[in-house]
């Protein structure tokens, strides 16, 4: 399953030369207003209580760029996904982008959001391709928060000219989703975990068959403790194999979601990197000095 040392080197130096098209920070955008996108079917009292959470008032709102976000916006990226009955008959949940420095990551905030987690956020916005940005997301009462991810992607896209592509759109929301399926039974936090480490084996690896991820899956259900059923294992395979598709960037993937590989090397978990890449050559060397050893030997 494991890329030779010549794949790694090289998939190392091309990715230490540039970054994925699409993958452009917010911070390299020319003077880019902050953005709220606001679920259409609000109504007044309830904008002012998500205004309030946002932390904007009537006059800062002056400052920001809106765009609304329907809900038949939310079910063209839900639906597949999710019963309709769940993403409901209106848009309420909305969304603050403000830019960040380059390097900076993406920090996620929430507010009446009972389902989605921060890092289940976080996880789905580096799938989508969103880098170096403060994300606050907020809702009139609790709500489950899996459209939020729409206002997202929208505001992303308008604020950087960068429109978020439909492939990578389609991953994050079934990143999202399924994340959250698997939070209930392995717990939000494991399952956010799963799904960056499987990720960042799917990425490092260059995984791409069902045979390939399976085996990553197994090793990272290992490593964190946990169990899948095969209906978990199945959907979890058809999620990578999609994002696996997306050429997504490794050393961004890591950084924009910097927390949840802190608490995965917390764990003690050996993640992809300068460290793994350091092994596998010394492994490489390793068996050149043995295989000359044992040619001397044989001479003598």
């Amino acid at each position: 399953m494991r890329r030779t040392i010549f794949s790694v080197l090289a998939g190392t130096l091309a990715l230490a030369m540039c970054l994925v098209p699409g993958q452009q920070s917010l911070a390299d955008a020319v003077s880019v207003k902050p953005y709220i996108a606001f679920g259409a079917d609000l109504n007044k009292s309830q904008k002012a209580t998500v205004m309030e959470q946002l932390g904007v008032t009537s006059e800062e709102l002056a400052d920001y760029e809106t765009v609304e976000v329907t809900n038949e916006e939310e079910h063209k990226y839900l639906d597949s996904y999710l019963d309709t009955s769940v993403i409901g008959t209106r848009a309420l949940s909305s969304v603050k982008i403000e830019e960040e420095d380059a390097g900076s990551g993406i920090v996620v905030e929430t507010n009446n959001i009972s389902f989605c987690t921060e890092e289940m956020y976080t996880n789905a916005l580096v799938t989508a391709g969103i880098s170096d940005a403060h994300v606050t997301v907020a809702a009139p009462f609790e709500i489950s928060g899996t459209a939020a991810l729409v206002g997202a992607m929208k505001a992303y896209g308008i604020m950087t000219g960068e429109e978020i592509d439909a492939d990578s759109a389609d991953a994050a929301t079934n990143e999202l989703v399924l994340t959250g399926e698997l939070g209930e039974s392995i717990g939000m936090e494991k399952a956010s975990q799963l799904v960056a480490l499987v990720k960042d084996m799917v990425v490092s690896e260059d995984l791409s068959s069902e045979e390939e991820i399976s085996g990553a899956i197994d090793e990272a259900v290992e490593e964190l403790g946990i169990t899948l059923n095969e209906e978990q294992k199945a959907g979890l395979t058809s999620l990578m194999q999609k994002i696996g598709g997306l050429d997504l960037d490794l050393d961004t993937l890591q950084d924009q979601a910097q927390g949840i590989y802190d608490k995965l090397k917390d764990l003690d978990i050996d993640l992809s990197g300068a460290q793994g890449i350091l092994e596998q050559i010394g492994a490489f060397f390793k068996k050149i000095f043995e295989a000359i050893a044992e040619f001397f030997q044989n001479l003598f």
